[in-house]
Protein backbone atom coordinates (compact mmCIF):
# COMPACT_ATOMS: atom_id res chain seq x y z
CA UNK A 1 0.00 0.00 0.00
CA UNK A 2 1.15 2.91 -0.45
CA UNK A 3 2.68 5.72 1.87
CA UNK A 4 2.84 9.32 0.57
CA UNK A 5 -0.47 11.30 0.11
CA UNK A 6 0.34 12.35 -3.30
CA UNK A 7 0.36 8.80 -4.41
CA UNK A 8 -2.83 8.06 -2.41
CA UNK A 9 -4.00 10.52 -4.48
CA UNK A 10 -2.73 9.62 -8.01
CA UNK A 11 -4.10 5.74 -6.70
CA UNK A 12 -7.58 7.71 -6.49
CA UNK A 13 -7.44 9.52 -9.60
CA UNK A 14 -6.54 6.89 -11.92
CA UNK A 15 -9.11 4.72 -10.44
CA UNK A 16 -11.90 7.58 -11.47
CA UNK A 17 -10.27 7.80 -14.79
CA UNK A 18 -10.14 4.22 -15.39
CA UNK A 19 -14.14 4.13 -14.93
CA UNK A 20 -14.54 6.69 -16.82
CA UNK A 21 -12.50 5.33 -19.72
CA UNK A 22 -14.17 2.20 -19.16
CA UNK A 23 -18.05 3.71 -19.36
CA UNK A 24 -17.15 5.62 -22.32
CA UNK A 25 -15.20 2.97 -24.13
CA UNK A 26 -18.32 0.50 -23.90
CA UNK A 27 -20.54 2.96 -24.50
CA UNK A 28 -18.84 2.79 -28.08
CA UNK A 29 -18.67 -0.97 -28.11
CA UNK A 30 -22.63 -0.54 -28.02
CA UNK A 31 -22.95 2.09 -30.22
CA UNK A 32 -20.71 -0.08 -32.85
CA UNK A 33 -22.40 -3.45 -32.33
CA UNK A 34 -26.19 -1.66 -32.21
CA UNK A 35 -25.31 -0.22 -35.86
CA UNK A 36 -23.62 -3.63 -37.07
CA UNK A 37 -26.76 -5.59 -36.02
CA UNK A 38 -29.04 -3.39 -38.14
CA UNK A 39 -30.17 -4.50 -41.71
CA UNK A 40 -32.11 -1.72 -42.70
CA UNK A 41 -30.07 0.85 -44.92
CA UNK A 42 -32.26 3.74 -44.05
CA UNK A 43 -31.29 3.26 -40.36
CA UNK A 44 -27.80 2.26 -40.56
CA UNK A 45 -27.45 5.88 -42.41
CA UNK A 46 -28.77 7.51 -40.14
CA UNK A 47 -27.43 6.10 -37.19
CA UNK A 48 -23.63 6.08 -38.24
CA UNK A 49 -22.85 10.04 -37.75
CA UNK A 50 -23.61 9.40 -33.94
CA UNK A 51 -21.18 6.62 -34.40
CA UNK A 52 -18.80 8.52 -35.85
CA UNK A 53 -18.96 11.24 -33.66
CA UNK A 54 -18.71 9.05 -30.39
CA UNK A 55 -15.53 7.35 -32.11
CA UNK A 56 -13.51 11.04 -33.13
CA UNK A 57 -14.04 11.66 -29.51
CA UNK A 58 -12.54 8.89 -28.18
CA UNK A 59 -10.04 8.78 -30.51
CA UNK A 60 -9.22 12.80 -29.32
CA UNK A 61 -9.05 12.12 -25.89
CA UNK A 62 -6.69 8.56 -26.15
CA UNK A 63 -9.28 6.41 -24.94
CA UNK A 64 -9.28 4.28 -28.37
CA UNK A 65 -6.37 4.99 -31.03
CA UNK A 66 -6.72 7.03 -33.71
CA UNK A 67 -6.37 4.22 -35.96
CA UNK A 68 -8.65 2.06 -34.32
CA UNK A 69 -11.45 4.53 -34.74
CA UNK A 70 -10.19 5.46 -38.29
CA UNK A 71 -10.55 1.50 -38.63
CA UNK A 72 -14.00 0.85 -37.38
CA UNK A 73 -15.01 4.10 -39.24
CA UNK A 74 -14.15 2.71 -42.62
CA UNK A 75 -15.61 -0.87 -41.41
CA UNK A 76 -18.72 0.50 -40.33
CA UNK A 77 -18.81 2.74 -44.34
CA UNK A 78 -18.25 -0.77 -46.13
CA UNK A 79 -20.82 -2.71 -44.11
CA UNK A 80 -23.60 0.50 -44.59
CA UNK A 81 -22.36 -0.03 -48.77
CA UNK A 82 -22.89 -3.53 -48.78
CA UNK A 83 -26.44 -3.24 -47.37
CA UNK A 84 -28.91 -3.04 -49.48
Amino acid sequence: MANHKSSLKRIRQEQKRRLHNRYYAKTMRNAVRKLRATTDKAAALEMYPGVQKILDKLAKTNIIHKNKAANLKSKLCHYIQKLG
